[in-house]
């Protein structure tokens, strides 16, 4: 189902462009965005600091970020939404919260490369990607090939990736293509809630309507070799 364009979109986006480093497509051709298109971010202009940066891939809400940044006000974060009327709520909630260490880029996953200089993040955050299971869809999932080598770019030495699902079997195909890909991977559990990375885990907005199901959170990480 569509969802339905928030009141006042537009004159509420303004509001929050002091948090706000980047919105839209360079152009309509994401592979040509991504090989040709650069307007860097400057992660010590921005924050105002030389401060190690996180970033959180698809971060909805802002349930999770939020959160993390108020637990962690020596990281700087930057958090990635491509739709507009969902990455507002974020920039909200960040705004009233009134944290000065998180930015946001309204932008498709597939552009990172276009903002983020090159081996400047620290650890990226991938919460509940969408695990897109139907054939045909693998180069659009976050833990393909495709993306871990745009992370990788990203990413500074022994950079790390923090992934947490509810479905198995992305579970399962995420592990095999970290490996596949120059990753070591570690603290995989099947089971967060129940296991010994439980008591600081910052739950997301999914994550405890799946655990409120008696649904199992899979988590793993995964380092850049």
């Amino acid at each position: 189902m569509r969802m339905r364009r928030k009141r006042n979109l537009e004159p509420r986006m303004d509001a929050c462009a002091d948090i706000l480093v980047a919105r839209g497509r360079p152009c309509l051709n994401l592979k040509e965005a991504a090989e040709n298109y650069r307007a860097l971010i400057d992660a010590e202009k921005i924050f105002g600091n030389c401060n190690p940066v996180h970033l959180e891939i698809g971060c909805g809400n802002g349930g999770f970020l939020k959160e993390v940044a108020r637990r962690n006000p020596q990281i700087n974060f930057l958090a990635v939404e491509v739709c507009s009327n969902v990455i507002l709520t974020a920039m909200e909630n960040v705004k009233a919260a009134k944290l000065t260490n998180v930015r946001f880029l309204n932008i498709p996953a597939e552009t990172l490369e276009c903002y983020i200089a090159p081996h400047c993040v620290e650890r990226i955050y991938l919460n509940f990607s969408t695990p897109l299971p139907e054939k045909g869809r693998e180069k659009q999932r976050l833990t393909s090939s495709r993306f871990l080598a745009i992370y990788k770019t990203l990413l500074t030495e022994h950079g790390e990736v923090w992934q947490k699902t509810d479905s198995e079997q992305f579970f399962d195909y995420s592990l095999e293509q970290y490996t596949a890909n120059g990753f070591i991977v570690k603290e995989i559990t099947r089971d967060l809630h129940h296991s010994e990375y439980a008591l600081e885990n910052v739950v997301t907005e999914y994550e405890a309507q799946f655990a409120g199901r008696g649904l199992p959170i899979y988590r793993a990480v995964a380092i850049l070799e």
